[in-house]
């Protein structure tokens, strides 16, 4: 009878648990301080996400990821506030995701990771300015702040959190050394180093001549 293979996969009793342990450790490794509603608020992010109904918004033809283009043109044209508020905290969560989960995927699409970044950080800072001097806005303003202004600091720990989930060891450091370029990210300037290769922007703009 042959031997049985040691299974990598882990039981989680709590996905809200693991993304909390996930992302702590993460936060730790990477050296990035935050208030702890600002942790708890990218835990609850991921763990909603894990749902794709979450995600994803029901059409006739199906359910489909919505462009941010489509959500920037909801929150300038919405009626209400609180309407406008909910299209921009949508860009700031679904772009924190999708940079943090699905980078390397965005190579091959029309717009890269660093267009996620701009319009992520763009959302959450707009949002910390309309919610202050509400009810809401009495936990949220600080913590939509700290997302804009960590905004590639929290892809980096979204990006760290998928790797270790899925164990995957290969590196695309082509992939890593554009993301560093287009982003600025810490994790993949250390990755790089990591790997012996020091990050340069002057050999990028060589490039281009």
């Amino acid at each position: 009878m042959p031997a049985m293979r040691e299974t990598k996969v882990k039981p989680v009793w709590s996905l809200e648990e693991f993304f909390r342990n996930s992302v702590s450790s993460a936060m730790a490794r990477q050296g990035l301080s935050a208030d702890d509603h600002t942790a708890y608020y990218v835990v609850n992010l991921l763990t909603l996400f894990a749902r794709s109904e979450v995600l994803y918004d029901g059409s006739p033809e199906g359910r489909w990821l919505k462009p941010l283009a489509l959500f920037l043109a909801e929150a300038t044209e919405a009626p209400t506030e609180d309407e406008r508020n909910f299209a921009l905290q949508r860009i700031g969560d679904i772009s924190l995701f999708i940079a943090g989960f699905f980078g390397e995927a965005l190579a091959r699409r029309q717009v890269d990771v660093d267009y996620y970044v701009r319009m992520g950080g763009s959302a959450y800072g707009s949002l910390s300015e309309r919610v202050r001097g509400s009810m809401r806005g009495r936990i949220y303003t600080a913590v939509f702040a700290e997302l804009a202004s960590k905004f590639q600091d929290f892809v980096d720990v979204l990006t760290e959190v998928r790797d270790e989930a899925r164990g995957n060891d290969d590196i695309d450091i082509l992939r890593l050394y554009e993301v560093w370029l287009k982003t600025g990210s810490k994790r993949a300037e250390r990755t790089l180093r990591r790997l012996g290769i020091e990050p340069n922007h002057a050999l990028d703009a060589m490039s281009r001549h």
